[in-house]
């Protein structure tokens, strides 16, 4: 392979096999302060809320990240193909934190939801370029952990944003944004300083250069990350005002569960990397995953509907579960792309996964609103099914024997 200008190739045993384990570190922080503020702006409410925005008119300015997100990923995953990881990463967290300073200054609602628009579109480069870090730094027999460290990156941002932006915005967002900014722009700091270009392939090694899309198995494994992402937030969103609804828990405690199925999560996403490097597959635990999690789900809805106080510990598990295949499925996106088309696939993974994240919370609210949490959930419960037949096994094994024919 190849050694591209400022890239060093992976070697285990060497100083560049040390290294990858820094890139992997400084990936984590990148995708840790882009998922702070993409995904954690909704503790910022009752800030802007005191400030004396309307909950509609907060609940429109925290979703700003995300629309600027579905905007960007996939053209970011084509920069970093292009151009590099190290390029797009320092880039992208620089304008983001840039625009967040920016809205940490206005005063109009509009205004600030501009800049959390650019913020969200700039900070988008993390989900694809730190993806691509992982395939080229790390040999398959080890990816799927590293892969499973990386996406914890998201249940860690929205951790910090829970513990940090509520008592930065008890008069306004300003001070919270100043802090999300400055997390950004140190990130790209340490980017710059810290992360090396993996080696890039030659064009025409082994047809890397033809489009992975020619047949439906990445767009099977996008479709199955979808629909599994809708599980995920179904519990996330509805899990903290169902206690505090059905159950009258007060929302501190209730926030205490809540905090404990996050670092569920994060074990169970780096449990699931490891076990896939174990077996050799992404796709076969993830076939499991899927089916484990119409289990749980089923489980939760039952609990919710009879009442039974169990309940709690059913949704921990469930808050655990439903965020364990994440890891698993870029993983085999990136493979499966190849190094020449990771950032673009990766990108499209996330905009799928982003569209349907996007669309539950307001759909079950209103499906909630009409029927209650239980039999909600039990429909919820269809998505998994789905996706566990949809996962293209099959198709796995057959490309892994032809690599090795």
């Amino acid at each position: 392979m190849e050694k591209a200008s400022g890239s060093v190739a992976p070697d285990p045993a060497g100083e560049a096999g040390a290294r990858r384990w820094v890139v992997l570190a400084v990936g984590l922080v990148a995708i840790t302060a882009g998922c702070a503020f993409q995904y954690g702006l909704p503790y910022l409410i009752p800030g802007l809320r005191a400030g004396g925005l309307s909950l509609e008119r907060a609940g429109l300015l925290v979703a700003c990240p995300t629309v600027g997100l579905l905007l960007t990923t996939v053209a970011w995953g084509a920069a970093a193909d292009r151009w590099g990881e190290r390029l797009v990463l320092g880039a992208g967290l620089t304008l983001a934190g840039l625009a967040l300073l920016g809205g940490s200054v206005v005063r109009d609602p509009v205004a600030l939801g501009g800049c959390l628009v650019v913020a969200g579109a700039a900070g988008a480069c993390v989900h694809a370029a730190s993806g691509r870090l992982i395939l080229g730094w790390f040999a398959a027999p080890e990816r799927g952990l590293a892969m499973g460290i990386r996406q914890t990156g998201q249940p860690l941002g929205v951790a910090l944003a829970a513990l940090t932006l509520p008592p930065l915005s008890g008069t306004g967002p300003a001070t919270a944004l100043v802090f999300l900014g400055v997390l950004c722009v140190v990130a790209a700091g340490l980017v710059a300083l810290l992360v090396t270009d993996p080696a890039r392939p030659r064009r025409g090694d082994g047809g890397a250069d033809g489009s992975p899309y020619r047949t439906p198995l990445l767009w099977r494994v996008h479709g199955v990350s979808g629909l599994l992402v809708v599980p995920q937030f179904a519990v996330a969103t509805f899990g903290l005002a169902y206690l505090v609804d059905e159950r009258a828990w007060p929302p501190a405690a209730a926030g205490q569960v809540l905090a404990v199925a996050q670092v569920g999560g994060v074990l169970a996403r780096l449990g699931t990397g490891l076990w896939s490097d174990r077996v050799g597959s992404r796709l076969r635990p993830l076939r499991l995953l899927a089916v484990v999690i119409a289990v749980v789900v089923a489980g939760l809805c039952l609990t919710m509907v009879a009442g039974w106080a169990l309940v709690v510990v059913v949704l921990v598990v469930a808050g655990a579960m439903v965020a364990s295949p994440n890891g698993l499925a870029f993983t085999a996106v990136a493979e499966h792309a190849g190094p020449r088309w990771a950032g673009r696939a990766l990108g499209i993974q996330n905009t799928v996964q982003n569209a349907l994240a996007s669309a539950t919370p307001p759909v079950l609210a209103a499906v909630i609103a009409v029927t209650g949490y239980g039999p909600a959930f039990a429909g919820v419960v269809v998505f998994p099914l789905v996706a566990a037949l949809l996962v293209p096994v099959t198709q796995e094994r057959s490309t892994a024997a032809a690599a090795r024919g």
